[in-house]
Formats: structure tokens, C-alpha cells, sequence
């Protein structure tokens, strides 16, 4: 299949994805679609992190060794005769027909993000214009970095394959997905209205920041576990190989640009290695879970952050249980999925806090005063 045609095909999946989540959209009872549109694409976002891990999980991520077709063609049914071969050379490699389709399946609903972004910049330049540019919510300069955020976030999944895994490139690629989560969870906050915040939350402004920054550096550290396999390099909670501090070697641990499984002089990489990948995660995670506990605490006590306070709090034990969980247990499949879900949860909670503690101390509800001017006039909410 020529490139014109392959593109063609895998766009119009890609369509499909996003006509699917339209329907969700446009058939539902709330009168302001466009906030349902974002909210709709943040849940897809969540739905798609999860998967990619999923995919990278059961070592998926190179189910069809090119990009971005599968042997050239738009889905695996078409490259079963390569698929079969390679198969038939390596029966437990990263080629099979079950890891084809998972990863043919998480790029579909990648590409099925980027049609509802394009759609939510295109409503966001119209509803704007329509309001005669005074309509912040509708501000399309947000929606218009996410396009080219979302851009960039395909071209780094493409080079995860085309650079056969390289530890780095996942990483980035894992963190650029949650960051995307991130700025759609901002633009989905301007849409809601809140109830009112005591303008005592203002002091958590930063200390949500900081929270969020924590939880990035956490990600990062949980993506580069996962992506050089450093899982279960300690096998013991809470402490590793019978140690506070076992054996390590933090120079070929990260060492940043190697490929996988190896050091960056082409030798194997020694587990002292994902030893220290291991433990430096763990340990840091000790750092994040007392700040954003103790910033979650802060903002139960808050009036208009009680909710969004106790649902951190309730995701932040909950992920502390799944990682030990998943060390106890042995990293069963279910497991390391959901922690990769709920660190997704954690990063929306966190924005959710860092929006309304900004908006805190402002005067009336801006939000009702946004909403004389808007082209579609929403119903008042107060999802979080």
C-alpha cells in the first residue's frame, strides 16, 4: 500500500474514534457540548494512558515493528502473512498477532484524541468569535497549544517504535501523555463552575504546585522503571534485597541515552543497575506521598476544596496500596496497569486543586459572570 492511501485509511480509523466519542457527546442531556466534548476527550486521554501501559506491559510496543501502519498496512488482518512469519521465527518475541492488534488498538484511539482536540479548537475559535472575543473559557489559545502538544505526543510514539524502545523515548512519550491529561483536565476546569473557595485556599497555591511538580518528577521515575523493566528489581517491602540500601549503580542506571537492556557501551545492564532504578522511585515516592497527603489534608479542611481535598486523599492511599501490592504480589498484569491509572488520577486531582485554588479570593462567581456572555449558555455544575 502506497503512503497516501495507508495515511488515508489510518486517519479515517482515527475519524471513526472520534465520531464514536461525538455521538457520546451530542446524545447526551447536558445543553453545553463543548464542555461535554472536553470532559468526554479527558476521559479518552485517561482511557488511552492506561492502555499504553497496557501495551508496554505486555510488551506490546513493538506488536507491529513499524510506524504507523502494521507492516505497511492500516491493520494487522492485512499484514497476517507477516505477522504469521516473524511469529513463526520468534514465538515469544515482541511480534505476535495478539500484540498487533493491542498495539494497532492503542493507536487508533491516540489518533481518535487527536480528531477531538482538532474539534475542540475549531468550537473554541468559533464560540470565542461569537462572543465577541470576551468569553475567556472559550479562549482559543489553550486549545490551540494542545494541537501542537498533541502533535508532538505522536511524533514521540512514533519514535518509540521506529527507535525500538529506547528507555528515554518511552519515558518522555509516558510523561508527555500525562502532561496532555493534564492540560486538557485545565481546560475542562474553566468550563465548570465551581462552588465558592474561601479565599484562605489561596495559600495552597503553591504548595499545590509544588505538589504537582513532586508528582511529575515521580512520574518520570515510575516511567523509567517501567520502561527499562526495573520492576521487580527489589522483591522485598519495605526494604530491598534485606537492605535500607542495597548494592547499586546509579552511572548505568541513568544513564539516559542507551538502548534497552543495555549500558551505553553495548554491555548488558548489570541489576545493581535496576536495582538503583528500583529504589530511587521508592524511595522518592515517600518524599510525594507526604507532600500531596499533607496538601490534600490542607484542602479537606478548605471550604470549596473539601471534595477535590478527599478525593486526593482517597487516590493517594490508594495508589501507596497498589504499589506494595504489586511488589507483594509479584507485579501481576492487573495491578501494574492500575497503578499507571491511578497516577493518572493523581496528576487530574492535582490540577483540578491547583485551578481552584487559583481562582480563590476572587470576587462573585467568575463563572457566572463568563456565562452572560456565552454562545451556549451550560447548565451549572460542580463536577470536580
Amino acid at each position: 500500500m502506497d503512503n497516501s492511501g495507508l495515511l488515508f485509511q489510518l486517519a479515517s480509523k482515527g475519524l471513526l474514534v472520534g465520531l464514536l466519542a461525538g455521538v457520546i457527546v451530542w446524545s447526551s442531556k447536558d445543553r453545553n457540548k463543548f464542555r461535554k466534548l472536553v470532559w468526554v476527550t479527558v476521559f479518552l486521554t485517561f482511557d488511552v494512558i492506561m492502555f499504553g501501559a497496557f501495551t508496554r506491559l505486555t510488551d506490546s510496543g513493538l506488536g507491529c515493528p513499524d510506524w504507523p501502519g502494521c507492516y505497511g498496512h492500516s491493520n494487522p488482518l492485512a499484514a497476517m502473512e507477516h505477522i504469521r512469519a516473524a511469529e513463526a521465527l520468534m514465538p515469544d518475541g515482541p511480534v505476535t498477532v495478539m500484540k498487533a492488534w493491542i498495539e494497532m488498538i492503542h493507536r487508533y484511539l491516540a489518533m481518535g484524541i487527536g480528531v477531538l482536540i482538532i474539534a475542540i479548537l475549531v468550537l473554541s475559535w468559533r464560540f470565542w468569535l461569537r462572543s465577541g472575543k470576551t468569553a475567556p473559557q472559550f479562549s482559543p489559545w489553550f486549545p490551540l497549544a494542545l494541537f501542537f502538544f498533541v502533535c508532538l505526543q505522536g511524533a514521540f510514539g512514533a519514535w518509540t517504535v521506529t527507535m525500538k524502545l529506547q528507555p528515554v523515548i518511552v519515558t518522555i512519550h509516558l510523561l508527555l501523555g500525562m502532561v496532555l491529561l493534564a492540560m486538557l483536565t485545565w481546560v475542562g476546569a474553566r468550563q465548570n463552575e465551581h462552588l465558592p473557595v474561601a479565599a484562605s485556599a489561596r495559600r495552597l497555591r503553591w504548595p499545590a504546585a509544588i505538589a504537582l511538580l513532586l508528582l511529575t518528577i515521580q512520574i518520570l521515575l515510575g516511567g523509567w522503571v517501567s520502561t527499562n523493566y526495573a520492576a521487580l528489581a527489589c522483591m522485598d517491602f519495605p526494604l530491598c534485597h534485606g537492605a535500607l540500601v542495597p548494592e547499586m549503580d546509579f552511572d548505568n542506571g541513568f544513564t539516559l541515552w542507551r538502548s534497552l537492556g543495555m549500558t551505553a557501551d553495548g554491555e548488558y545492564l548489570p541489576y545493581p543497575a535496576l536495582t538503583a532504578i528500583h529504589w530511587t522511585h521508592r524511595v522518592f515516592a515517600i518524599v510525594v506521598a507526604g507532600h500531596v497527603g499533607w496538601v490534600a489534608w490542607k484542602a479537606w479542611r478548605t471550604e470549596g476544596l473539601q471534595k477535590t481535598g478527599l478525593a486526593l486523599l482517597g487516590a493517594l492511599a490508594l495508589q501507596i496500596a497498589i504499589g506494595i501490592s504489586t511488589i507483594s504480589l509479584k507485579w501481576p498484569l492487573a495491578l501494574a496497569v492500575a497503578h499507571n491509572g491511578c497516577a493518572a488520577l493523581l496528576v487530574l486531582l492535582t490540577v483540578m486543586l491547583n485551578y481552584k485554588a487559583g481562582i480563590a479570593g476572587r470576587s462573585g462567581d467568575p463563572l457566572q459572570a463568563r456565562q452572560n456572555d456565552s454562545p451556549i449558555r451550560p447548565h451549572r455544575t460542580t463536577n470536580a
